[in-house]
């Protein structure tokens, strides 16, 4: 239902009660608008394996100061600048950025300037002297188009909304870059890793290739039975075996972080890397209300809740009379030359009042949608908050164990290179047969590719921990 005032006495009571209309709306916008509060974090106030003598803050180390390496720094910066999916997550801000701007821009009376020409005919039996009548209008008029008050707070509040999804999405994107960091620090741990393993199986390959051909030898002139030359081959197809498989997943781990990078990189032999000191600076985990402040995934589940908020209130507004200005001023006349001439003003006012009466419920289910989404919104946003707790308390336990897990396989590696040494001396004096050797030499490959696997392990549970923390956030300011 539209009232329109377009005549002069109608425009005189419209600003005779524009100021009562101007109270309502200021005393009725603090009953509409949605408080928002944040709700309180479900976890406990310490991590399981807290440790306050851990050294400096996550959030305050830059990446290119907790990962030391010169040549992983470099594959860093690499991925920052070429990672396709980094891309995508810097242009949806972009384009959350621009839906802000069009919900801001409708704060704001669209103006606009029109000049036009209107020439029409009259048929003499329509016309009022019997005869054709030719009729010519030009006018030039400045104006602005249907501009709503905003008495009742809905578009400011459709503009908050639209502000907060934004601010979620460089959120999220800053998120995005700090996964990119880890996913790249991780891909370089685990290709040092397969170096490391597959120097270790080409060493033993080649131990073993002589082994198998000094026992071939030793068949040929009787000094040994052929059951042994099997035994010695066997381990020598084992280590092959092995040796292959670690080529096939090093080929496939190169892959992945090519497609991080954008671009394929040129390494070096990475041999050696994981003994490192100093690889990664030590952390302290601080306690879970610090995630609140520096994980970017906890921000943007909290700007999604406002924005949640923003849109009940925006509903709410919907149940109240929107009041729009529509206006323009300029000159008319009937001759070109008189367009310009004493007397052409040409103007029109025209408010309008517009209040819903009857939509068959669509204004109270628009208001339940978006209640039930603030609490969806809620929901999930506890949800982030647990799940940062949980991702921080796995980093720490698992730096905790895979510490102790690294101590107990280079007490294992010992244990086993003793026992193969000790192997084969027995074998060579008689005492053992080859079946104990054989046993020994197979542990002993196992012990040397646990142990390295795990210590890549216990690298990437640390590199975990620092992007739990929401470590590297200071990096990407948004």
């Amino acid at each position: 239902m539209k009232t329109f005032f377009n005549l002069p006495c109608g425009y005189l009571a419209f600003l005779k009660y524009l100021p009562c209309l101007c109270a309502l709306a200021l005393s009725g916008c603090a009953s509409i608008a949605t408080l928002h509060e944040t709700p309180a974090p479900v976890v406990a106030a310490q991590y399981p394996t807290y440790d306050p003598q851990q050294a400096a803050d996550a959030a305050a180390i830059s990446w290119r100061d907790y990962f030391t390496d010169p040549l992983l720094r470099s594959l860093i910066d690499k991925a920052l600048e070429n990672n396709r999916d980094l891309r995508i997550s810097v242009l949806r801000v972009a384009e959350a950025r621009a839906a802000y701007g069009i919900e801001r821009a409708d704060l704001f009376p669209n103006i606009g300037s029109e000049a036009g020409v209107d020439r029409s005919r009259t048929p003499a039996d329509l016309s009022i002297t019997g005869k054709p009548l030719l009729a010519s209008q030009y006018q030039v008029m400045l104006g602005l188009a249907s501009w709503e008050i905003d008495f009742w707070g809905r578009v400011r509040s459709l503009q908050d909304a639209a502000l907060e999804n934004y601010l979620a999405t460089d959120s999220a994107r800053r998120g995005a870059s700090i996964a990119l960091v880890a996913q790249v620090a991780n891909a370089y741990l685990t290709l040092c890793e397969f170096d490391e393993r597959i120097a270790m199986a080409q060493q033993t390959i080649a131990s073993r290739s002589e082994s198998f051909r000094i026992f071939t030898r030793r068949v040929e002139v009787g000094a040994t039975s052929r059951l042994n030359l099997t035994q010695v081959q066997t381990l020598l197809i084992q280590a092959q075996a092995l040796g292959a498989q670690l080529e096939q997943a090093r080929a496939a781990e190169f892959n992945a972080l090519t497609l991080l990078l954008g671009t394929s990189p040129d390494l070096p032999p990475l041999v050696g890397k994981l003994d490192a000191k100093n690889l990664l600076t030590a952390l302290r985990p601080g306690l879970p209300s610090a995630l609140l402040i520096q994980r970017p995934d906890i921000l943007a589940a909290e700007h999604q809740l406002k924005a949640a908020n923003a849109n009940i209130s925006a509903a709410r507004a919907a149940f109240f009379p929107r009041i729009a200005l529509t206006a323009s001023a300029g000159t008319a006349s009937t001759e070109l030359s008189g367009l310009f001439a004493s007397g052409s003003l040409a103007w029109i006012f025209l408010p309008s009042i517009s209040l819903p009466l009857f939509d068959a419920g669509r204004l109270r289910n628009n208001l339940d949608l978006a209640e039930v989404r603030r609490d969806i919104a809620v929901a999930g946003y506890a949800k982030t908050v647990q799940s940062a707790f949980r991702d921080v308390a796995d980093a720490l336990s698992a730096r905790r164990w895979l510490l102790e897990q690294v101590t107990i396989a280079r007490s294992g590696l010992s244990t086993q290179r003793q026992r193969a040494h000790l192997s084969q001396l027995r074998y060579d004096n008689g005492a053992a047969a080859y079946l104990d050797v054989l046993d020994a030499q197979r542990d002993l490959l196992v012990a040397e590719q646990q142990l390295m696997q795990t210590h890549r392990a216990l690298l990437s549970s640390q590199v975990s921990l620092y992007t739990a923390l929401g470590g590297g956030a200071l990096d990407f300011p948004e």
